[in-house]
């Protein structure tokens, strides 16, 4: 009785040891890697949470630690230290870089439009041409690209800044409510639509002002690497930027939509169900504006533009040729 009871027990530690070792195997045959996003999680980020919440990572052999952004976090900086080997930028962040000197490189552009717009209510304030912003109120955030995006606009109109109001922005939406700023920067797929559903609620209709209208292609969010990850690991690499591509087609599916719905939901449990929805559709459209958009794809020339107005307004001392490190890593 005794021995069988031993032999048993031994049967079972084997196979216990057997199945532990291949759980083992398994993970240290994953490459580990940390992904620093720019945003907070949120519908922007959809893509990016539901490669990893569906495991498109691990399918590609990869153990992603993927990392909330905020004002705080620098995705660049995190490469330079090599706290994260993986990051999303924009190309604001990535020219300024260049010109200090720093080893970036981008392997994907997300958004395709960007998403920082301007909201308006469209009683008593139409902006069909550029000429119309003279005399509003403009909210910008000072230090931000939505000022830099401005004032290429101004610009362009030949508007000096005497012929309008600019107005220092915060996250407090007050003074838009009360009427004592006429047109407000948002990101079109989130706070855009939180402030259109409240205005619409209180019986107001609003408009977006969108600069690539009038022609001002300022690059969003896009994914960097470094030089060094690109030379030692160009398979990590591949692999990385072939399930992250994969994860945001997914997630942009209309088959897809709910469980990319529920995949938001997990981390941003606050916005109600029909605002995420809202807020997925206009992401959709940003990223891959028609079905012959490829997710990720570079548009050269508005990185080009992006540059130029940033040597136009004096952000950058001299050119650093962007388009050099824009890396269409096949998929």
């Amino acid at each position: 009785m005794h021995t069988r009871h031993f032999i048993l027990q031994f049967v079972i530690s084997f196979f216990s040891i057997v199945i532990i070792s291949s759980v083992v195997s398994a993970t240290d045959n994953m490459t580990e890697v940390t992904y620093r996003l720019k945003w907070l999680f949120n519908t922007s980020v959809v893509g990016d949470l539901y490669t990893d919440t569906q495991g498109i990572f691990k399918a590609h052999g990869l153990d992603v630690t993927v990392k909330a952004g905020g004002p705080e976090r620098d995705a660049i900086r995190e490469l330079e230290l090599g706290h994260a080997q993986f990051g999303v930028a924009s190309a604001d962040q990535v020219i300024r870089a260049l010109a200090k000197g720093s080893p970036v490189v981008v392997i994907a552009q997300l958004f395709q439009v960007n998403p920082l717009q301007w909201i308006y209510r469209d009683t008593g304030t139409t902006i069909n041409n550029l000429s119309d912003l003279k005399g509003k109120t403009i909210g910008i955030t000072y230090g931000g690209n939505d000022e830099t995006i401005m004032r290429s606009l101004l610009a362009k109109a030949e508007l000096r800044e005497k012929d309008v109001n600019l107005y220092s922005v915060r996250y407090d939406y007050t003074q838009f409510y009360q009427g004592k700023v006429d047109i407000w920067p948002v990101y079109v797929n989130a706070q855009g639509i939180i402030l259109s559903e409240k205005l619409n609620d209180a019986g107001e209709s609003v408009q977006f002002f969108n600069p690539a209208d009038f022609g001002i292609q300022f690059v969003a969010n896009s994914v960097v690497t470094s030089e060094k990850m690109i030379k030692e690991h160009p398979e990590t690499v591949q692999m990385f930027i072939t399930a992250l591509l994969k994860g945001w087609e997914a997630s942009l599916l209309l088959s897809n939509k709910d469980l990319a719905i529920q995949t938001i939901r997990q981390f941003d449990k606050d916005t109600v169900l029909n605002i995420l929805e809202q807020q997925l559709e206009i992401t959709r459209k940003l990223i891959k504006p028609n079905d012959r958009t490829l997710v990720g794809q570079f548009n050269i020339e508005a990185w080009k533009q992006t540059e130029a107005i940033m040597l136009e307004q004096k952000q950058i001392k001299k050119p650093v040729h962007v388009e050099n490190v824009l890396k269409q890593i096949t998929r």
